[in-house]
Parts: structure tokens; C-alpha cells; sequence
């Protein structure tokens, strides 16, 4: 895909590459990660199954075959791919207005999703479109996870309580909701699931390997089990369907497709940059290259399957990948063992986990997703660079209070805003000589600087098109105001790589109003790109002015004056 080099075969499908060249020495690794990845994934995919409103088998449906796909298609060999938070959040927000969760309608509807993510993901990747998720900005991302892994974690709260509350996608509601079943707190399951995360937050911290979640999951479901505790009424799983993902093909009814469309695009995005940040920091480490596009295809093919084989939208996750690499993981047989783990619980263990509390599913959701609010990133972007931090704080609190597709959407309009007022007001600075420096720069990093007293130079760092030749007009001519004595500008254009048509014409009328003043126009450092596009146009001695210079020290000396700093 993409400039992928190599073979077209392993193009196509790039495991052939690590197949090909598989040494012994990775298997050991690949078995090890495999294995350690499938025992954090079975728990997990239940949980966030139920996040999503879907019957925990569903969960881990989506943790079999499309784990196999992406091994398959995928450029990064550490990638765990499956059931996500977000996602999981995503999903649970685009279909509770079609269908009441736990149904089956519910189930297809999740399929369909899964299958309209996959094949607009396939689409993207094959006529290489991955570039568009760049327009979701960090400061986007930022806001909006903090904001989701608030919204998850109070979700997981009524299991923590044993209390039954209708979902809603206002976190106001969802709030004042369980503050008004406070009363009716099943003590039972408020103490299986604080134990669940307390014992979870302690291995983690001093195992950081070890399959924390498996090992409360099954304790709290032999607990429930041996001492009745489902009869004292504290809530379960309950059955979970044996056998291996059934094959169904989602119904395409126009009008559901139309409806989950926003859904499908906003998982589409957020799930593919979640997963090839991780994907990129780990091949970095480990000197290989991950191709945006095919990663694009490879998701798409993933989630494609868990359309067709009954799951829901999958993606890469944080903290399985990272487990996974930890562990050892070489190449993607890693994931097939994880694939074959999963698949082996769905055919034998499943009677186990009908005795599962759900409180212990919610523990292992709120441990997952509290490291997302990170309240250290959010200042940094307010340190960095005000404007994001605000982008930030919006998309947080759209979020909360709107919902989780309205706050990645706004945040998104935001970010693409924030760019478009940037590059219509790109950064002019008027330049001096600095002796000491050799060089001219920008009289306000630098007040010492000397200055013509009839040479205005302005140097434009951006590109000239027509949505900031406004900008740029209304700045020269403040700058001229200030300067009545001007005779000569000189535009230093080493920071634009790019003009176009409307950019030619407005500095043509620029040259032709200010040639009427005895002001005559010099343009010094063109770039290549930039020249062909003046050549074209024509430029002459009656445009104004226009030569080749190819610095502002060249422009001075072709007018006829010395540098500053020898006067």
C-alpha cells in the first residue's frame, strides 16, 4: 500500500513478510505475548462488551477473527488489536437511539456498524486517503479521551452499585440518575467490585505482567459461584453462548446505514488514531516502518469480519499493545495465538463465566480507563500553546455535556477553525541587520537590529494563497503608514513554498497601487515552486518590480544600496 517497497505479494498482504523470514528464535516471545495477551483480552473484551451494551460473548466474537485479519494485513507486528474503551463508548452512543441494548436488533446493529467502520476504513487505505485523520488534532484527542473516560467510568458505576439506570448520553442525567439511586446500592456488589479494583490496582503496580484481570475475573466468578452470592441477589453475567462466532451478514438497510453514518466515521478516526500512535512508538523502538495506509486497510479488514462473524468495532488498544510487546511479541503470530486462546475459552470455558458479577466486569473497565484523564496533558497544552488548550477544554466539556459524537465533531470544527484562522494570518516579520549575527531578522526578537531608512523588508512565513492576501495587504500597508519615507519593499519569501492565482494577482495589484506612490516592489529567496508560478504569470519591469534575488542581501545590492551595517 501506499510506497510501500517490496514485493507486490507482501504489499498485499504483508505477512507474508515476517512468514517468510520467521526465525525460531521469535517463537518463544510470540508464544509468551500470545498467551499473556489472550488472558488480559478474554476479561476485557467482556467488560467492554458490556460497555458497548452488547452481551459479553460478543466481546469476544470481536477478539477472534479479526485478530487474524490484522495479523494478516497489518504493517506493525506488536499491534493487539480487539474491543476497545472508546470504541466500546462510541458504539454504545450511536445505537442506543435505533435499539435497546442487550437485544439482538441491538447485536445486528453493532455488526453493521462494525461492517460500514471496516469498509469505509478499506476504502480510505486503498486510494490512500489516511492523511484526513490528521485534521483530528492532539488537543482534540486530549479533551476528548479525558472527557469519554469520565463518561465510562461513570457508566460502570450503576454496576458498582447494583442498580439498574436507563442509558443516556448526558452526563448531567447520568449523574443525577445515580445520585437518586444511591438508596437502592446493592451493598453486595458495591463490595465485589471495590475489592475487584483494589486487587487490580495492587498487582498491576507490582506485576506489571501479570494477568491481573483473569485472575480477579475467575476469582470473583468462583466466590459468586461457591458462595451463592447470585441469589442474594447480586447481579451476573449469566449464560454466555458457547461455540465459535457465528457467521451472519448484517442487514444493509439503507435507512440504519444512514442513521449510524456519524458513528461509523467517528469511530473510523478515533479508533485508527488510538491505534497507530502506539503502532508508531513501538516499530520506532524497534527500527521498522508502520504504513499509515496500510494500517487504514489492514483495521478495515478487521473490522470486516467482526461485522461478518457477529462482533462489533475493533481497533488497536494502549495498554494491550504495550503488554503485548513487553511480553515479547516478534511478529504477528503473537496475535494468532491470542486469536486461538480466545477462540479456545469460546468452545470450552464459557460455562465458567455464567457466574461472573457484573461489578467485577465494571472493575476491570474502571482500572483500564482511569490513566486516560490526563489532567498533565491538558496544562501542557495550555503552556504550549493557549489556543489548543482551549480547543481542549471545549472538546472536554462538549463531550460531558452533549455527548461523545458531538464533542469529537465539534472538536474536530474546532481544529479545523483554529487552521484556517492560522493560515489566513500567517506570521509577517519586518527585518533588520543584526551585525553581531551576520543576518537579518525580525526587529522585534531583535531591537538592535539596523534599518534602511527607505527599505521596508518584510519576510512572510506561509504559504500565499487567497485566503490570507487580505492579511497580508492590511499588515504592509500599517507597516508603510508607519514608514512614510519608504521608496523599496522587499519581500523576503524563503518561508513560502507555495502561491497560487489569487496570490499572483493580488501582489500584481499590490505593485501597480504602490508604483503610483514612487514605492517599487523587490522580491528576494523565491523558491523554485514559487518562481515557475511568477514566470508564468509574466512578471516584468511594468508589473512594479521583479528580479531573481536570492537572498535580501542580493535584493539590497541590486538596488543599488549597501548593507545596513556599512553605512
Amino acid at each position: 500500500m501506499g510506497n510501500r517497497p517490496g514485493p507486490v505479494a507482501e504489499r498485499v498482504l504483508p505477512a507474508l513478510s515476517w512468514l517468510r523470514g520467521y526465525r525460531r528464535t521469535d517463537l518463544p516471545g510470540d508464544l509468551t505475548a500470545g498467551l499473556t495477551t489472550g488472558f488480559m483480552l478474554v476479561p476485557q473484551a467482556m467488560a467492554y462488551a458490556l460497555l458497548a451494551g452488547l452481551p459479553p460473548s460478543v466481546g469476544l466474537y470481536a477478539s477472534t477473527v479479526p485478530l487474524v485479519a490484522y495479523a494478516l494485513f497489518g504493517s506493525s507486528r506488536q499491534l493487539a488489536v480487539g474491543p476497545v474503551a472508546m470504541v466500546s463508548l462510541l458504539v454504545a452512543a450511536g445505537i442506543s437511539e435505533l435499539a435497546t441494548p442487550g437485544t439482538p436488533e441491538y447485536a445486528r446493529y453493532a455488526a453493521l456498524l462494525a461492517l460500514m467502520v471496516g469498509l469505509a476504513q478499506v476504502a480510505l487505505g486503498l486510494v490512500r486517503l489516511g492523511f484526513l485523520t490528521n485534521f483530528i488534532s492532539h488537543a482534540v484527542i486530549t479533551g476528548f479521551t479525558a472527557a469519554a473516560a469520565i463518561v465510562i467510568l461513570l457508566s460502570q458505576v450503576k454496576h458498582l452499585l447494583g442498580v439498574k439506570i436507563e442509558p443516556t448520553e448526558s452526563t448531567l442525567r447520568l449523574v443525577a440518575e445515580l445520585w437518586g439511586q444511591l438508596p437502592q446500592t446493592h451493598w453486595l456488589a458495591l463490595l465485589v467490585g471495590a475489592a475487584s479494583i483494589a486487587v487490580l490496582v495492587v498487582l498491576r503496580a507490582r506485576f506489571p505482567r501479570f494477568p491481573a484481570a483473569m485472575v480477579v475475573v475467575l476469582a470473583a466468578t468462583l466466590l459468586t459461584w461457591g458462595l451463592g452470592l447470585s441469589r442474594q441477589g447480586l447481579p451476573i453475567v449469566g449464560e454466555v453462548p458457547a461455540g465459535l462466532p457465528p457467521f451472519a451478514l448484517p442487514d444493509l438497510n439503507p435507512a440504519a446505514v444512514s442513521q449510524l453514518a456519524v458513528a461509523a466515521l467517528t469511530i473510523l478516526f478515533v479508533g485508527y488514531l488510538e491505534s497507530v500512535s502506539i503502532a508508531k512508538m513501538i516499530a520506532a523502538r524497534e527500527r521498522y516502518r508502520i504504513y499509515p495506509d496500510q494500517e487504514l486497510v489492514a483495521l478495515g479488514m478487521a473490522n470486516v469480519v467482526a461485522g461478518l462473524f457477529s462482533g462489533y468495532p475493533v481497533t488497536g488498544g494502549f495498554s494491550r499493545t504495550a503488554v503485548n510487546y513487553q511480553s515479547g511479541a516478534r511478529t504477528g503470530l503473537a496475535a494468532l495465538v491470542t486469536a486461538a486462546l480466545v477462540a479456545l475459552t469460546l468452545i470450552l470455558l464459557t460455562p465458567l463465566f455464567r457466574h461472573l458479577p457484573q461489578a467485577a466486569l465494571a472493575a476491570v473497565v474502571v482500572t483500564a480507563v482511569v490513566g486516560l484523564i490526563d489532567v498533565r496533558g491538558m496544562r501542557q497544552l495550555f503552556r504550549l500553546k493557549p489556543a489548543d488548550g482551549w480547543v481542549a477544554t471545549v472538546t472536554f466539556a462538549t463531550t460531558l455535556g452533549v455527548g461523545v459524537e458531538a464533542g469529537i465533531l465539534t472538536g474536530v470544527a474546532l481544529s479545523l477553525l483554529q487552521f484556517i484562522w492560522r493560515s489566513s494570518h500567517p506570521h509577517i516579520a519586518e527585518l533588520g541587520y543584526v551585525p553581531a549575527e551576520g543576518a537579518y531578522l525580525n526587529i522585534r526578537r531583535f531591537p538592535e537590529a539596523i534599518q534602511h531608512p527607505d527599505v521596508l523588508i518584510l519576510r512572510i512565513d506561509a504559504a500565499l494563497y487567497f485566503a490570507n492576501m487580505g492579511f497580508i495587504e492590511t499588515r504592509l500597508r500599517q507597516c508603510l503608514a508607519e514608514r512614510p519615507e519608504t521608496r523599496w519593499v522587499v519581500l523576503d519569501l524563503s518561508g513560502v513554498n507555495d502561491i497560487d492565482a489569487s496570490a499572483v494577482h493580488a501582489l500584481e495589484e499590490l505593485m501597480a497601487s504602490h508604483r503610483e506612490r514612487g514605492i517599487t516592489f523587490v522580491f528576494a529567496a523565491m523558491k523554485g515552486p514559487v518562481r515557475d508560478v511568477i514566470a508564468r504569470a509574466g512578471w516584468d519591469s511594468t508589473t512594479g518590480y521583479w528580479q531573481e534575488c536570492h537572498s535580501v542581501r542580493d535584493a539590497l545590492e541590486k538596488i543599488g544600496l549597501q548593507p545596513a551595517a556599512e553605512n
